[in-house]
């Protein structure tokens, strides 16, 4: 079990798999991807070994993220090797779902478990303001194929003030019908969007009182469930969940770990800077390594962010881990 110095236990890996993305989302990527640097992702094999030495470790769960993951060629062959690794129990994916329609089938019967599709409007000519797509019916169809297959279904919305927060109630109809968990995830402050986050950012904490009143109720979380705090009511099909970064007490049950596209350790997502640790993803023989590797790193690990005092780290825009 990976542990560090205040005793929070890691069960859970976000792997990026490619920085890239295809849609220019106003809080994140405003102008587009711009590649920055040579490709050079992590290869299957490494992959493979990643997966292999984190199950040794104690990873129970591998979320595959981007950029857009989807736009790897291999991702069917990406999420099958990963499930088939011995330890792992959970293999999920965070999407847009520009393509999900096409492809949530075969990523299901490689063995995904879980499926995150990022939705910031139920209305179709405000997600194109929001992302620069105009794909929002197509991934609504991906979305309820997945559900029609069984498949455990979030959908993440960003708050914001300018875009999305008169839609609200627009949200609770559609849950109230639909059994899917929806997680409103509150702005965070990035290296490249300051103005923005001024301008848009929304306390998320605020709705818990309004919904509490009206019957909705804590769910308990998983050890390796992510940050949200999940809200149930009886007469609605799906659920709600807030991420709340800028709450006291965020980063008290923090799980998860962060690998980058070029294989790089980043403990907290608002971390300085990553640690590579490709070097011991070269050969097998290397595998056992990983761990002991991982938990001197996690020495270092802070007891919290610094976004209370403005400061994201290296992170300047979320595609490039993946949020």
């Amino acid at each position: 079990m990976l542990v560090d110095t205040h005793e929070r236990a890691f069960f859970y890996v976000r792997l990026s798999i490619t920085d890239a993305c295809n849609f220019k989302c106003n809080y994140c990527l405003p102008n587009g991807y711009r590649k920055t640097q040579s490709h050079n992702f992590l290869s299957l094999s490494e992959i493979s070994r990643l997966a292999r030495g984190l199950a040794q470790a104690g990873v129970r769960k591998i979320r595959i993220t981007g950029g857009e993951p989807a736009l790897r060629k291999d991702l069917t062959e990406i999420i099958s090797l990963v499930a088939q690794t011995p330890g792992i129990e959970e293999v999920a994916l965070t999407t847009n779902g520009f393509n999900l329609l096409q492809n949530i089938d075969a990523w299901h019967a490689a063995g995904l478990t879980q499926l995150n599709v990022s939705i910031d409007s139920l209305d179709p000519n405000q997600f194109a303001l929001i992302t620069g797509s105009n794909k929002h019916q197509a991934i609504l169809d991906g979305i309820y194929r997945a559900l029609a297959r069984g498949l455990p279904t979030k959908v993440n919305t960003v708050l914001l003030k300018q875009y999305n927060l008169h839609q609200w109630y627009q949200f609770l109809a559609w849950v109230k019908d639909t059994p899917i968990s929806l997680r409103f995830i509150e702005l965070m402050q990035t290296g490249d969007n300051a103005t923005f986050f001024a301008d848009n950012h929304v306390r998320g904490e605020q709705f818990l009182g309004h919904l509490q009143k009206r019957g909705w109720q804590l769910s308990p979380r998983s050890a390796t469930a992510g940050p949200a705090l999940e809200l149930a009511h009886p007469e609605y099909q799906g659920n709600l969940g807030f991420i709340l970064p800028y709450s006291d007490d965020f980063c008290a049950s923090c799980n998860r770990l962060r690998i980058t596209a070029r294989g790089a350790l980043h403990a907290c997502l608002f971390a300085e800077e990553g640690q590579s640790l490709r070097h011991l993803l070269q050969n097998d023989s290397d595998i056992p390594q990983l761990e002991t590797w991982l938990q001197g790193q996690l020495q270092h690990k802070t007891a919290t962010h610094g976004l209370h005092q403005a400061n994201s780290g290296s992170t300047s825009h979320l595609a490039m881990l993946g949020g």
